[in-house]
């Protein structure tokens, strides 16, 4: 387990290293602890696998003043397990629901028990985020996600994709997208 986390703040670390975040940014995980042992999703979740994830994120997050939102299984319609603090700064809508093993999944269900005010919000639209097993976290994703290749496409055994999200581009052909003086003041 030691690895895993080694392995897992390595990565986080050079995620955060791309410079793509922000102060109170938020990263959402989507995590299958089977798919990091090498089996398949929701079948055999594991909570020593899930502190590893966990301790290997938490503290660079906290570092960097972003905050984690630990993505539920289906049986939980994909809803978050945030800290009561996020909720309250981005005015989330608050669900009712304790994630365990067999609905949530160990990854949400040991942030649930580990956060200092954990609760579940139902949406989020995170600036990035970690897909470590496929878990689908495309809907808590701001509308413009940009993959983010790392140093290793896996965690463990699972596949692992990240992104960051943009604005979108709006304008059409006379849009510009970065402040150029001389041409906004017709020079």
């Amino acid at each position: 387990m030691n690895e895993l986390q080694e392995q897992t703040h390595r990565l986080f670390e050079e995620f955060l290293s791309k410079d793509y975040f922000h102060p109170n940014d938020i990263i959402v995980i989507g995590c299958s602890t089977s798919e990091v042992a090498g089996g398949s999703i929701g079948k055999n979740g594991s909570s020593a696998i899930a502190a590893a994830i966990f301790d290997g994120l938490y503290p660079l997050a906290k570092a960097h003043g972003l905050y984690l939102a630990f993505q539920c299984c289906e049986h939980l319609n994909r809803a978050l397990v945030v800290n009561r603090e996020i909720m309250e700064y981005y005015h989330l809508e608050e669900v009712s629901a304790v994630p365990h093993d067999h609905a949530g999944g160990a990854m949400a269900s040991y942030a649930y028990r580990h956060l200092s005010e954990p609760c579940l919000c139902e949406t989020i639209q995170a600036h990035g985020g970690w897909d470590i097993g496929e878990t689908l976290i495309g809907m808590h994703l701001r509308s413009v996600a940009v993959p983010l290749r790392l140093s290793s496409r896996t965690l463990g055994e699972a596949r692992l994709n990240a992104a960051y999200t943009r604005p979108k581009l709006i304008g059409g052909e006379r849009a510009k997208y970065s402040l150029d003086v001389e041409s906004a003041l017709g020079c």
